[in-house]
Order: C-alpha cells, then sequence, then structure tokens
C-alpha cells in the first residue's frame, strides 16, 4: 500500500494548465504547419470582419478562426456544407478551453491535386518551349479588328465590350463565344480560337473570363486550351481571373493581363490620346507645308528674278535706264555749255558795247562826215571852206573848215 505524501500537493489554477496547454500546441511543429481538410459548418461572419466555423468530417469536428486581415485575401466563397482545405496553426483559446485552427490559407478541396497537376503541366510545357520570351509577338498599336474569346453570359465581355466602345471605338469587335468553366470549356475555347485564326483581317485576340477558384480557372490550365493559344497566329492578351490568378494560358499567351478589363486596355488605345496625336500630327504637317511651301516661293522669287534678268523686257529696261542716264548727262552738258557760250556772248555784247560808235559819243568825241557821208578821218580830206556834219551823242550839226592844222604843226 502506498504511502500519502506528509504534505499534499499543490493544485494548479485553470488558467495555469490552459496556458501549459496552449504552449504544448505552439511547441509541436507539426501543430504550427498543417493542412486540415473537411466541411464548413456553423459559419459565421460578425462585423468585426473576422470568420468563425467548424470544420467536420464523419467523426470529429474542429473549431477554426479567419482573422480579418486573412479573409479579405479570400478567393472561395465560403459557404455551409463547403469541402475545403485549410491551412495554418493550431493553438488554445484560453478563455473557453478550447483548441482551434487559426487559418491563413484555403482552398476548395481537391485544389492540392489540381495545383500539383498546374506545376508539373507547367513544367513540361516550360521545356519544350511554349513559354519562351522569344516567342512573343508585339501586339498592334492600332488594331483594326479584334476578336474576343469568352462566355456571352459571363460579366468578363460586358466589360471588355465597354472598356473598347469607351476608350477605342474604331475597332471592329468579333465575339467568338466559348464555355470558360466545366469539362465543355477546353475544346470550345479550342475551336473559338481557331475561327478567329481563320479570319484573315483578325488583328489580336483577347481571351479571358471572371475570377474564381483554381476548379474555375482550370479550363485555362487545359493543355489543348495552351497549344492553341500558343499556336495562334494571330497575337493574344490572357485576361484570365484577378490580378493574383495565374493559369499556364498567362505564359503561353502574347501578353498576360491581370483582369479581362486590363486585357481591353492593353489592346486599345485611349482614342483622347489619338486626337491628340492627330492634333499634333497636323501642327507638323502645317507648319512642315508651310516651311517647304515658303521655300518653294523663295526658290520660285528667285527663278523669276533670274529669268526677268535675262528676258528682252528687263534688257531694254537697262538700256532704257542707261538711255536716260546719257539724256541727263546730255542736257546737263547742254545746260553748261549754254550757260558758257552765254557768258561769252554777254562779254563780247559788253566789248561791243563799249566799241560801239555811241559809246565813244557817249564819252564826248563826235563823227566828222563831209557832205557826201564819208567819214573824215585826217586833215588831209577837208580843206579850208569845206562844210561838213558833225555828228554828237544827242544829235548833229554841220559847221565850215575855217583853217586845217595837220599833225605836229603849231597852230
Amino acid at each position: 500500500m502506498a504511502q500519502l505524501p506528509l504534505l499534499p500537493q499543490l493544485a494548479i489554477s485553470v488558467t495555469e494548465i490552459t496556458r501549459y496547454l496552449r504552449q504544448l500546441f505552439e511547441s509541436d511543429e507539426v501543430l504550427q504547419d498543417v493542412w486540415v481538410a473537411g466541411e464548413i459548418s456553423n459559419l459565421s461572419r460578425p462585423v468585426s470582419g473576422h470568420i468563425y466555423f467548424s470544420m467536420k468530417d464523419e467523426s470529429a469536428a474542429l473549431r477554426c478562426v479567419i482573422w480579418k486581415s486573412n479573409a479579405m485575401r479570400l478567393r472561395v466563397a465560403l459557404q455551409n456544407g463547403l469541402a475545403i482545405e485549410a491551412h495554418g496553426y493550431i493553438s488554445l483559446y484560453e478563455r473557453d478551453g478550447q483548441y482551434q485552427l487559426y487559418i491563413d490559407a484555403l482552398r476548395a478541396a481537391g485544389e492540392g491535386y489540381l495545383y500539383q497537376e498546374f506545376l508539373r503541366l507547367k513544367a513540361r510545357l516550360e521545356a519544350e518551349g511554349l513559354f519562351a520570351p522569344e516567342r512573343k509577338r508585339p501586339i498592334p498599336s492600332r488594331p483594326r479588328r479584334i476578336g474576343i474569346v469568352t462566355s456571352v453570359t459571363g460579366a468578363a465581355l460586358q466589360d471588355m465590350l465597354n472598356t473598347l466602345g469607351r476608350r477605342y471605338p474604331l475597332a471592329e469587335v468579333i465575339l467568338a463565344p466559348a464555355a470558360v468553366q466545366g469539362a465543355e470549356a477546353p475544346p470550345e475555347l479550342v475551336a473559338a480560337l481557331q475561327a478567329l485564326n481563320r479570319l484573315e483581317a483578325i488583328d489580336v485576340i483577347l481571351i479571358g473570363r471572371g475570377g474564381g477558384s483554381l476548379e474555375d480557372l482550370w479550363a485555362f490550365n487545359d493543355e489543348r486550351v495552351v497549344r492553341a493559344v500558343a499556336t495562334s497566329r494571330v497575337p493574344v492578351i490572357s485576361g484570365v481571373g484577378h490580378e493574383t490568378d495565374f493559369t499556364l494560358v498567362d505564359f503561353a499567351a502574347d501578353v498576360r493581363a491581370p483582369t479581362p478589363t486590363g486585357a481591353a486596355v492593353l489592346v486599345a488605345p485611349d482614342v483622347a490620346d489619338i486626337a491628340l496625336e492627330l492634333q499634333n500630327a497636323g501642327s507638323r504637317l502645317v507648319s512642315s507645308f508651310q516651311g517647304r511651301l515658303g521655300a518653294y516661293r523663295a526658290a520660285l522669287a528667285d527663278l523669276a528674278h533670274r529669268l526677268l534678268r535675262t528676258s528682252p523686257a528687263w534688257r531694254i529696261q537697262g538700256d532704257e535706264q542707261r538711255l536716260d542716264a546719257l539724256v541727263q548727262r546730255l542736257e546737263s552738258g547742254l545746260s553748261h555749255e549754254l550757260l558758257l557760250l552765254r557768258a561769252r556772248l554777254e562779254g563780247l555784247e559788253q566789248r561791243l558795247v563799249s566799241l560801239s560808235p555811241k559809246a565813244v559819243l557817249q564819252r564826248g568825241y563826235a563823227v566828222v562826215r563831209r557832205p557826201n557821208g564819208e567819214v573824215v578821218r585826217s586833215t588831209a580830206q577837208v580843206g579850208v571852206g569845206q562844210e561838213l556834219t558833225i555828228q554828237v551823242v544827242d544829235g548833229k550839226f554841220d559847221a565850215r573848215v575855217e583853217k586845217v592844222v595837220p599833225a605836229g604843226q603849231g597852230g
């Protein structure tokens, strides 16, 4: 029989044992990085933004918590009865003494296998060179006809059409409808791509759909669809799911857009930018035209001037100008010569006046004439008693010779 201890063992509190158990959970490597499969039940979404539910299978249930920061990143629409696979760590909620799975990632059941298949197929196709950068082709900057491969009932189609109509209404859009989810989706997607490739005038193809789980997007990981995109004669832009979604079609396409709307933005230049480019091009054209027109006008004026200088009219004008100059010089010379002649004439006139008999008479001299009018120049021409006519400045009078005294004789 065991002997009882002399001193009773001290009891520990509920808080202490709960904290101890929590530390045991958190020190276990397996429980801190675990995937758990089960079905959602008792789903609760309080206003705090956190999510609470239970995961259960045939024999047990596990309380689960998704904090708001992680809940905002979920791509799976949670609902009761949904089979999921959740990743996180297990710890003890001390207040209720209940262990819980704190989830940081979640996927629909079966996505684990799908993801492994995604990686396997991606590696094989990549090894074949289907995703090589050198296979990528440039997207035309001004496409005239744009093909779209998507579902006619999906929101992705309206998003793309609205974006294309707003940004680039000049392009013609041709729809090749196809299912984007389910077993019938891959062959329909391939057929739609091939149909658009048979049209000669298609410049670019958009292929896409809205977001969803990996299983929802699986048609765009189908090898047939991926090869159809890679071998397309026409450049392809993929816009599958949301920005965080990646499919094998994204790797095979010439350009990957984050969303269907993003694909439309990539292919459609903004019509406002085109209008501005046209305005700038028009200004450059007018400026260039005016510059060339000015140069042509200057060249034409030079040719006209050269032609004028070699024309008979130009030579006649030159000769007329030279003739005018000669006439001016002649007139000037004649005027000068006339002035000189006038001056000489005036001098001669003065001399003539000074030598005229009247001038002599004005100085007191007189002209003596015989009766026959002969001017008496010598004493030998007269005799005593001979009558003479004497002319003075203001008239004449008669005289008789009384005495003749020759020169040299005293009188």
